[in-house]
């Protein structure tokens, strides 16, 4: 068996606020534990990085831009912190769920992922958490999403809401015959 040193914590990141709590709750389990940490970042390539030597920033879902995002998420966790927590990156072209099993594919790793709530109508919103749930030949731990998170979706669902039915509502008016007043400026 694997000393606490050689054990790896394997924390899927993609620069949400559910991985972000994952995140962090990673290090701390890896700052209980004495185990390494790794953060992986999956991308899935829609274009090519610019070319060396130009001044051109990377595009969203380029390797650059997957590397810059999670450098900046590590950070922006770690930075404030001065512990012993060994952590490490790792970028990689692929599917988050798929990625993430063949990595944390030793009996004693430790996948965490970051997870949405579950509604009744779908018991698991996450394809990711799903497809770490049923593969992985590790245990897996899901972070619940934070309070904040529920907060930020009912704003969102109230805004998206209020500006369907202001559309509606504009659109039912701008349907509507404008209807002459019967007064003229004649008639007082």
């Amino acid at each position: 068996m694997d000393s606490p040193a050689q054990q790896r914590i394997v924390v899927g990141v993609s620069g949400s606020l559910n991985s972000l709590v994952a995140l962090q709750r990673a290090g701390t389990e890896a700052r209980l534990t004495g185990r390494r940490l790794l953060a992986v970042l999956a991308w899935r390539p829609c274009d090519t990085d610019p070319p060396p030597g130009t001044n051109r920033p990377p595009l969203k879902g380029t390797r650059t831009a997957a590397m810059r995002l999670l450098k900046g998420v590590l950070n922006d966790v770690f930075a404030a912190t001065d512990d012993t927590v060994r952590i490490s990156g790792l970028v990689i072209s692929g599917s988050a769920g798929r990625t993430l099993v063949q990595i944390a594919n030793k009996e004693t790793d430790l996948l965490v992922i970051g997870r949405r709530h579950h509604s009744k109508l779908r018991r698991w919103r996450s394809p990711v958490a799903r497809y770490c749930l049923t593969h992985a030949t590790c245990p897996v731990l899901t972070v619940p999403p934070p309070p904040l998170q529920f907060d930020l979706e009912a704003l969102t669902r109230r805004k998206q809401l209020l500006s369907a039915a202001s559309d509606g509502l504009f659109h039912t008016l701008h349907q509507l015959p404008l209807q002459r007043s019967a007064c003229t400026d004649t008639d007082q």
